[in-house]
């Protein structure tokens, strides 16, 4: 079933780019061949019809001088040789050797001879063998069977040249042709030969009406074969008009992506192909919809003509470009190694970049090295297995891994990139089924005070412990899901769970802490957020108080009024809202300013290395000072050495959290510290022994 699509498109492919022009021919060839053969049949039976009925009256009159010369020559031979001058024709009697014994009037009988059947009776005929007169000898043949056949070209001329001879041209109707000929039949008792001279009368009008019907028949076929010749050449003139049109891109004027998945499958199928080394490109215009913001659409649209124009003047023979879609170009280039390749991309990418003098663009290109097969021999192989669309796929993946870098650049393709798609897939395929079978489990790691080493709260964090993929950290599938939109499920889902925890530990008389739960940017764009967390915790039964809702900052910098809303409800209802990571890139003094926060969590990334009597030293200190002034509580996250825990017990900050007090741990292990009402306990080793301090990955 997944091809076909490419099934379908091939078969419009085939419809589009199918030459037709040989049905035609073979149209041509069958209606030639089979009037050519109904010309020749019809011709042949006229031409018998003709023959026998013309040339029995001749053989009634041969037949009866012969019986006259054989029943009077005993008799009285001389009378009989009276007799049969008397009828006018010549003739002339022969034995078995052909010498002459008698012959009146000249001989002028050839030696080609036909047979030609003579109806005797109804049931019956009779062979007659016929020979041609010199005047004749030209105008009939014999066939294969010893039939006599006429010449119908050579009767034609010789009928011309008697009309031109014989003036009769105003009595065309009752004018008639007498060709001459020789009758033999066998007399006495087949030992003699009576051979006599006849005319073969042939009507002018007979001969006009086949001459006519073979000329009209003619006419009409070679009509008939220029009509279709004419069909033919339209057939090619609009079949190239559509094709044309099917594979040129309306925006660019050149060719379109079903032009390149078409044409370039044919050429890197081709045998010639085979040794030469071939890459598919993805280009494309980065921040091509904000040029067109700034100008318009008209004029993105001649800038994409322009890119086009500049990567098609920049190709070699057998190389292919075409418009794939909105700012993305299929390149299909030929190389001799990868650096020459880069090379040259950074060529056609200098030309881009410099399109318009007012604007510097820039463009990322991934790019998928076709393979090149050897057989045992290390000779190339043909490539049958080529699909185009696949290839440029893997081009769009290596150039996607360039998304967030503003400048042009180029990326190769590699099979990291092939695993790392199957494992997004993975996660996008087992999303919902991690969540009905409860795959996704909770993890805690408490918070301390560093003053009295008590514990003061929690924050929950997500792991999925997968059947299939076994035990896996929130950095491996937190990231696809938030980008995938189906991380709202996610905090729905960790809110839940964690206020149900926090139900059950208050059930078995444990004093639970609040426990903060991050909740991602994406969720605020929901008016009633506030709303579905105080249901979601209250369908649990736990008290409000007990949780605590985290943003990153990151999310301060969307709708600034709809957060401020959001966030004066959820204190409303009971919560606590922090604001997590501050300090990591995107901090506002306007954020503090504007934002009814409880909580300040100071971002890891101000915990790494040394920060004693540095510039950290002070924003940090500056920071728990400002958050204090705000009337803020304050958290240190990713904390690992007892140093930084002594510096920010002597600057006032409330909670620290991070492996120098505990690691994130399992839910059991978590509820076991408050059931014995664990405080911290310094031990010899600062960090986790064997385990590598990581950083948490939180959703933005």
């Amino acid at each position: 079933m997944a091809n076909t699509p490419k099934r379908k498109k091939n078969k419009v492919l085939k419809i589009v780019t199918k030459n037709h022009i040989w049905l035609t021919i073979v149209l041509c060839v069958i209606i030639a061949f089979y009037t050519a053969l109904f010309v020749k049949l019809f011709s042949d039976v006229f031409s018998d019809y003709i023959l026998n009925t013309k040339f029995m009256d001749e053989y009634e009159k041969v037949e009866y001088m012969s019986k006259l010369y054989d029943l009077n020559i005993d008799n009285n031979g001389e009378n009989v040789y009276s007799l049969l001058n008397e009828e006018g024709r010549n003739y002339f009697i022969s034995d078995n050797l052909g010498n002459v014994i008698y012959h009146h009037g000249e001989i002028t009988m050839g030696e080609n001879s036909g047979y030609i059947s003579i109806p005797v009776s109804t049931n019956e005929e009779k062979k007659i063998k016929i020979y041609f007169d010199e005047e004749t000898d030209g105008l009939f043949y014999s066939d294969e069977e010893g039939d006599l056949k006429p010449r119908p070209i050579g009767l034609l001329l010789f009928a011309v040249e008697f009309y031109e001879k014989s003036g009769i041209q105003d009595n065309l109707k009752k004018a008639s042709i007498d060709l001459p000929m020789w009758m033999t039949y066998d007399v006495q008792g087949g030992k003699q030969t009576f051979n006599c001279r006849i005319l073969f009368k042939i009507s002018l009008m007979d001969g006009v009406f086949l001459v006519s019907f073979i000329v009209i028949s003619v006419a009409l076929v070679a009509c008939i074969i220029v009509l279709l010749l004419v069909n033919m050449l339209n057939t090619l003139v609009n079949q190239k008009r559509l094709s044309k049109v099917f594979f040129t891109d309306p925006i660019t004027r050149g060719h379109n992506w079903m032009w390149f998945s078409f044409r370039g499958e044919q050429l890197l199928k081709r045998k010639g192909s085979a040794k030469e080394s071939y890459a598919v490109l993805d280009l494309v215009f980065v921040k091509f919809r904000n040029y067109c913001v700034c100008h318009s659409v008209i004029e993105g649209e001649e800038m994409l003509y322009r890119v086009d124009k500049i990567i098609n003047q920049s190709l070699n023979k057998k190389e292919m470009a075409a418009h794939y879609a909105s700012a993305n170009f299929a390149l299909l280039l030929k190389f001799k190694d990868r650096e020459e390749l880069r090379v040259r991309i950074q060529q056609i990418i200098d030309k881009l970049e410099t399109i318009d003098k007012d604007h510097k663009f820039t463009f990322h290109v991934g790019v998928y090295v076709v393979e090149n097969r050897k057989n045992a021999k290390g000779k190339p192989v043909r490539r049958k297995n080529i699909d185009i669309e696949r290839e440029y796929n893997n081009a769009c993946t290596a150039r996607s891994t360039l998304e967030e870098c503003d400048d042009s650049g180029i990326a190769f393709f590699d099979e990291n990139l092939v695993e790392e798609q199957k494992w997004i897939d993975a996660v996008m395929e087992r999303r919902r089924s991690a969540i009905e079978n409860e795959e996704y489990i909770v993890y805690y790691q408490p918070k301390y005070d560093p003053k009295t080493n008590k514990l003061r709260g929690v924050e929950a964090l997500i792991r999925w412990n997968s059947p299939d993929f076994g035990f896996k950290g929130p950095g491996s599938f937190i990231p696809i899901l938030e980008k995938n939109g189906f991380i709202q499920d996610i905090d729905h889902y960790m809110i839940t769970h964690v206020a149900r925890d926090q139900k059950a530990w208050l059930d078995v008389g444990y004093e639970c802490v609040p426990a903060s739960v991050n909740v991602s940017r994406a969720h605020f764009s929901e008016n009633d957020l506030a709303e579905q967390i105080r249901d979601a915790v209250d369908a649990e039964g736990c008290p409000r108080n007990l949780l605590e809702i985290e943003l990153t900052e990151s999310a301060f910098f969307d709708d600034k009024k709809a957060m401020i809303d959001t966030i004066l409800k959820l204190k409303e209802y009971g919560f606590m809202v922090s604001m997590d990571d501050f300090g990591s890139g995107y901090s506002s003094l306007n954020s503090l300013k504007d934002m009814p926060l409880d909580i300040l969590k100071l971002d890891a990334e101000f915990f790494r290395g040394d920060i004693n009597g540095g510039r950290g030293e002070i924003v940090i200190t500056e920071a728990i000072a400002l958050a204090k002034s705000l009337n803020m509580l304050t958290v240190a996250e990713g904390v690992e050495f007892k140093e930084q825990v002594e510096f920010l017990a002597s600057k006032g900050c409330d909670m620290i959290q991070g492996y120098f007090f505990a690691k994130p741990m399992p839910k059991e292990e978590y509820a076991d510290k408050m059931n014995r009402k664990e405080g911290f306990e310094e031990k010899e080793e600062t960090t986790i022994s064997g385990e590598e301090p990581s950083e948490e990955k939180t959703v933005e």
